[in-house]
């Protein structure tokens, strides 16, 4: 009995263990995940529909996405982007591992007719001879990475990308971290049956790396016949971070904003825009 309590609370090394797969294939999951990304007005698996729209007006206008503009969207979940800025006659590509998002959005391709590649594979191996105007990967996707998945990512990048485009994300920064707690939660059925639909234990201990800048949320699931834990890193940056880590790969800032949306950008703001180009 006493291992067991013991388990649930270790704290693992940054990084070590990676079960973003699980998350988003898992066939109870990755339904929930979904559901969650569908619901316009949460923020929960993506921004709200009213922040998306705006989002995709700023992106539109701020890259000047028409025809002929091709983009790229790494992590594209249901397509609450890639159909957008389709519409705006860009020709896109998605990629995400979720075959279940893949699915819906494919489908609003089609009865839309929408120039949009949807490609059902872990982006970090995605391999094409496509080069792109714009390449963004948007709801703070870059980092959830290890620090080696973050170098494979941006050496993609720099290849897939045409001489004067762009990458865009959105990452959190110190000041998010800095009011993060540890915490530990347990209920019967944590997050209302999102990680099962029979009955469980579910306990969720938030672990700090102050000398990593990152936050583990570590969730254990306990079953009646299996028990399951989830891993969900967070990596966060100052400014300075990121200017290093994207000139050691080729790349400089163009500009900075608070969200992915085009405000203003703000040093006390707890998610930070990143647009850049090749150095």
């Amino acid at each position: 009995m006493f291992e067991e309590p013991e388990r649930i609370n270790t704290r693992p090394e940054p990084f070590e263990f990676d079960t973003t797969r699980e998350l988003w294939t898992d066939k109870h999951t990755s339904k929930q995940m979904l559901s969650l990304h569908l619901n316009g007005e949460s923020d929960i698996a993506s921004r709200n529909t009213t922040f998306i729209d705006k989002s995709v007006e700023w992106i539109s206008s701020h890259f000047h996405v028409g025809a002929g503009t091709k983009i790229a969207d790494f992590g594209c979940g249901p397509g609450l982007y890639t159909t957008r800025l389709a519409r705006k006659q860009a020709e896109v590509t998605g990629i995400d591992f979720s075959t279940r998002s893949i699915e819906y959005a494919r489908e609003i391709a089609v009865r839309e007719n929408l120039p949009i590649e949807y490609i059902t594979q872990n982006y970090l191996e995605y391999e094409t001879d496509k080069r792109f105007d714009l390449i963004i990967m948007i709801f703070c996707d870059f980092a959830v990475l290890k620090p080696s998945e973050r170098a494979k990512i941006l050496s993609k990048f720099h290849r897939f990308l045409k001489s004067g485009g762009s990458i865009l994300f959105d990452i959190p920064s110190l000041k998010a971290f800095e009011k993060r707690e540890e915490t530990t939660v347990y209920e019967v059925n944590l997050m209302n049956n999102f990680w099962s639909p029979s009955n469980y234990h579910g306990f969720l201990h938030t672990f700090k790396y102050d000398k990593e800048k990152v936050i583990l949320d570590k969730y254990t699931i306990i079953e009646a016949n299996r028990t399951r834990v989830f891993y969900n890193w967070l990596q966060h940056f100052s400014r300075e971070m990121m200017e290093n880590e994207l000139q050691t790969h080729g790349f400089r800032i163009k500009d900075l904003f608070s969200d992915v949306a085009g405000l203003v950008y703000d040093p006390e703001s707890e998610v930070f825009a990143v647009v850049a180009g090749k150095a």
